[in-house]
């Protein structure tokens, strides 16, 4: 398959998502930056890729429209692909996921994020702008209820990112439109499900943030994403998608259900070489309610600032707890690429083997020759010997793993430190 090549270079640079375009270069976003990743690629190659991932019916619908998604898993990688027509031709976007789903403290996110994931009714919206982690968000959100609770869970997605397993609580995942024509009659159906939890992949339509509304005064917890670049945007947006005359109703509805909003950016840490989400939370104190109804949208940044004890966060405020944060998670290995024959993936771990065994070695080397030289073996035989010896493999605790590549200078400092004081088996 040749989207395989083009998958396993994105994750050998590390990137987040791929562009192709017929007749352009490979493009990768690493760490938030494109930079070109490989040579052009001709548009026979696109079409086979679009033909191979999403199949005879899938490419039969993308003819039609000029557009189709599809989540597939590709060496073990969870991706997300988008192709679309473009002037030059076919083109696609491709999202790599993270390998599996993580929990709120995996993920880096602060601990009032479960606050968003306790009650039993009402709406969370998670919003951002694109590629800014909120799928990722909203599983962690999932994982937190799925293991803490036994929760009829209902998601409507389009496409399906994260595959699920049943913990405590029972997810059936629904495709928009594999297992649905379209959210609005999803979440009808949904209704009928018996859900305690459903989940929105994206309000798109003022339709959907109809039903969606609907839903969360209806007795459910509605988890749902959209985008914005803040909190106040996500209000205002989702409340004029609707017309005047509805609008302050849906403010008032909005007010009563709503049980959290966070909106999030990521951000990349150099001391850790990390990207992680800075966040801007906000919960339905009395005065955001207020703020909500009376559709004063641009007071809700003071209404963050003075939120703190309510659990409130601004960009900024969250930046300190940034700053202060020193135990972040790290993203396990990539076991596949450890265990890949391709070389350049082997090099990411190199074995270092400490001074103390380099030192320790050389003494035993010469009373290994002097024990044989005294048994009347010739120089030949010697030389045969020590070549024996050299060729030996380490012992194993005498070699240090090292992900050079993702270590930073406390970690290079704590290394040098155990050479330094390692001492021969």
């Amino acid at each position: 398959m040749i989207v395989e090549e083009w998958i396993e270079k994105a994750r050998v640079l590390g990137a987040s998502d791929l562009h192709l375009e017929t007749n352009t270069p490979l493009v990768a976003r690493v760490r938030g930056e494109l930079q070109t990743a490989g040579a052009v690629v001709p548009g026979d190659r696109v079409v086979q890729a679009g033909q191979e991932l999403l199949g005879a019916e899938g490419w039969a619908l993308f003819k039609e429209r000029g557009s189709a998604d599809v989540a597939v898993s590709i060496r073990g990688v969870r991706c997300r692909a988008s192709f679309f027509q473009t002037v030059r031709g076919i083109a696609v976007a491709i999202r790599l996921l993270a390998p599996s789903i993580k929990d709120i403290r995996a993920c880096n996110l602060h601990p009032d994020f479960r606050k968003l994931a306790e009650p039993s009714t009402g709406l969370v919206i998670i919003s951002g702008p694109t590629g800014s982690g909120k799928s990722t968000t909203l599983a962690a959100l999932i994982e937190e209820i799925n293991a803490t609770r036994a929760r009829h869970i209902v998601t409507l997605e389009s496409p399906l990112e994260y595959l699920f397993s049943n913990r405590l609580s029972y997810i059936r995942q629904r495709e928009i439109p594999t297992h649905a024509p379209s959210f609005e009659q999803g979440i009808t159906d949904a209704l009928r499900e018996n859900p305690d939890v459903l989940v929105i992949s994206e309000m798109r339509t003022p339709e959907v943030m109809r039903l969606t509304l609907n839903a969360a005064e209806t007795g459910h917890l509605v988890l749902a994403t959209m985008h914005s670049a803040n909190c106040a945007e996500a209000l205002s947006r989702l409340c004029m998608s609707f017309p005047s005359d509805l609008q302050a109703s849906v403010r008032a509805q909005l007010a009563d259900c709503l049980v959290g909003l966070s909106c999030q950016r990521l951000e990349f840490l150099s001391a850790y070489r990390l990207r992680v989400p800075r966040c801007e939370i906000l919960m339905p104190s009395s005065g955001a309610r207020g703020t909500i109804r009376a559709g004063n949208f641009g007071q809700i940044t003071n209404v963050l600032q003075s939120g703190g004890e309510e659990g409130m966060w601004t960009f900024e405020r969250y930046q300190r707890w940034m700053d202060q944060m020193t135990e972040w998670v790290r993203p396990a290995p990539d076991a596949a690429a450890y265990n890949s024959g391709d070389s350049r993936l082997s090099m990411r771990a190199p074995a270092h083997r400490s001074a103390a065994h380099s030192a320790a070695a050389q003494p035993a080397l010469g009373q290994t020759a002097a024990g044989q030289s005294g048994a009347g073996q010739s120089g030949a035989a010697k030389s045969q010997a020590q070549r024996s010896t050299l060729a030996k493999p380490a012992p194993l605790d005498d070699v240090i793993e090292v992900p050079a590549e993702d270590m930073d200078l406390a970690q290079l400092a704590e290394l040098a430190k155990k050479v330094v004081d390692r001492k021969p088996q």
